[in-house]
């Protein structure tokens, strides 16, 4: 649970008494690649962290699948909607290799900020992390090209073209497959 344990550091240090307090309430369950762990339409009671592996968030349109989200070890799997607010979230989530996720149960965290002030205060700090990411994901989609949308997610994770189908990064960037290849073929 290393990955894990350097996550939750880099979110917000907790005081070592609440920090092993939270991670003993972590199971640790291993998927296999392909397994949908969130689905969409559905009240997720779990909150995920990805030890080992990789994750993508996808939606269903009337296109096809519409990838949203990537994670990789340290990356936190959730259905926000779900978690705030107890409703059915719009996304599907899977692994996309075989993993080693630790999942916290949504009642078993929320009892944890509502007793531990640092753990609160945890939560809140990776709310606003999530928060950002998904602003600058949106700010990205809105007035960055194609071309400087490939290249962030190369700079910032430069495993996914190794680990993920170019059909899936193509959806997450918001254009084909045909054009991912000639901005790929372009960068070389």
């Amino acid at each position: 649970m290393t990955v894990i344990s350097n996550k939750i550091d880099e979110i917000f240090l907790l005081p070592p008494t609440e920090k092993q307090l939270f991670l003993s309430r972590f199971e640790r369950i291993d998927v296999l690649k392909g397994t949908i762990v969130v689905s969409a339409e559905k009240i997720e009671r779990y909150v995920y962290f990805i030890e080992e592996g990789i994750a993508r968030a996808f939606r269903e349109t009337d296109k096809g699948q519409r990838t949203i989200w990537f994670g990789e070890a340290g990356g936190v799997i959730l259905s926000f909607l779900s978690f705030f607010k107890n409703q059915p979230g719009y996304e599907s989530i899977e692994v996309l290799e075989d993993s080693v996720l630790y999942r916290i149960s949504s009642s078993h965290l929320q009892e944890l900020y509502n007793l531990h002030l640092p753990i609160a205060n945890w939560g809140r700090k990776f709310a606003e992390q999530e928060l950002l990411l998904t602003e600058q994901r949106f700010m990205d989609l809105q007035f960055r090209t194609a071309t400087e949308r490939y290249e962030d997610l190369i700079k910032h994770s430069p495993t996914i073209l190794k680990r993920v189908q170019l059909g899936h990064i193509a959806s997450y960037l918001g254009i084909t497959q045909v054009s991912l290849s000639r901005i790929r073929s372009a960068k070389k």
